[in-house]
């Protein structure tokens, strides 16, 4: 018989937190989260607290944790869309249907006494968490930014009666053997004519400094109709810059302004430190945060984390720009591949700009949703 039990003590959030990397230890795809970032969401720094409502479940089997699962209302998305839907997010759990039900069945419960309507995910906080389950590509090293997942989570998962909703696919994108100088000439253009400039010989704590609220700016108006996305609140803005600062190194960030130094392209590549965190589980032992360091000067891999285009740029050649300076990046460094991380299925346009590039489609996730 399974066993519900709400997350509330310490030991409780022990168990939450360590299932995972028990479920997953030895498997060479699964990237954990760093260790402190998911004890931080039991506690009051957890930014998130002010907008969203959540709900922690545990599932056991004769005393051993089988499951677990996150319940969110995101009250700020559900206010902008005016809709009454309850995510779940850090879905995990054996090869068990009975664990997999009686996980939704408590999550569900909660969702209808908050008179929630719709049930859909896997979907965090917000677009900047782990989000998506994946049904291709298993056999593919997780990025850091993403959730890896055992097949089976599909079965059981459409087994509660989830459907489709929407897909995101990611690439691997290689530099082609064939030198292609039209993008950078195409980019050279786009600036001219714009009167726009690339931002140059600034360190991270300088671009960080003098353009964050441009890029948030920026990342707000590209990112407001995409599935599941809120916009940033100052928390947010703070919670990010103080946990990502440490992997950004500003020869990957390629920011670019108009003539009044205001922010009309943002791009960040994040070097990959999945391979430096799989040791520890995700904590910052002193092996882990030297692999890291290393990981960041020197990247084999770049995850392209965030991209945005200001609208009135956007059928002005300006992405151009950001691909031009992402190929030199490339062209430059020791990196062997970018992984693209999530694309809607749909955004054609952004799919339709890898063909610069020698691109494979590894990877496919997706968010499921039902009626409850």
């Amino acid at each position: 018989m399974v066993e519900i039990i709400e997350v509330k003590t310490k030991k409780d959030i022990k168990e939450f937190i360590d299932f995972p990397l028990q479920l997953y230890k030895n498997n060479p795809y699964f990237v954990p989260p760093l260790y402190d970032d998911e004890k931080s969401i039991f506690t009051d720094k957890n930014v998130y607290f002010k907008t969203c409502v959540s709900k922690f479940f545990l599932a056991k089997k004769d005393g051993k944790v089988v499951g677990r699962i996150q319940g969110i209302i995101q009250k700020q998305y559900n206010e902008i869309h005016n809709e009454k839907r309850l995510r779940f997010t850090r879905f995990d759990a054996i090869d068990d249907q009975e664990v997999a039900t009686a996980l939704f069945n408590a999550l569900e419960t909660f969702g209808k006494e908050q008179g929630m309507d719709t049930f859909c995910g896997p979907l965090g906080y917000s677009d900047l968490e782990r989000e998506g389950l994946l049904i291709e590509g298993f056999n593919e090293l997780s990025t850091f930014e993403e959730q890896y997942n055992y097949e089976y989570y599909a079965r059981l998962i459409e087994n509660c009666g989830f459907k489709k909703e929407v897909d995101w696919v990611e690439y691997k994108l290689y530099l082609k053997k064939e030198r292609d100088e039209r993008i950078a000439k195409i980019a050279e253009k786009a600036l001219k004519i714009n009167k726009l400039k690339r931002v140059e010989g600034l360190s991270t704590s300088q671009i960080i400094k003098k353009y964050a609220d441009g890029i948030f700016k920026c990342l707000d108006e590209c990112y407001k109709e995409l599935y599941g996305t809120v916009p940033f609140t100052e928390e947010m803005k703070k919670q990010i810059l103080s946990q990502f600062k440490l992997l950004i190194n500003s020869k990957y960030i390629a920011v670019i302004v108009d003539e009044n130094d205001e922010v009309a392209y943002f791009g960040l590549g994040m070097p990959s430190i999945a391979k430096a965190v799989q040791k520890s589980g995700g904590k910052l032992t002193l092996p882990t945060i030297f692999r890291i360091l290393k990981a960041v000067k020197n990247p084999k891999i770049l995850d392209l984390a965030l991209v945005g285009v200001m609208p009135k740029y956007r059928s002005m050649g300006v992405n151009a720009v950001g691909l031009a300076a992402l190929i030199e990046m490339m062209q430059n460094s020791n990196i062997e591949y970018c992984e693209t991380n999530l694309n809607l299925e749909t955004n054609d346009k952004v799919q339709a700009q890898w063909k610069r590039f020698d691109a494979v489609n590894h990877k496919r996730r997706r968010s499921y949703v039902k009626t409850i």
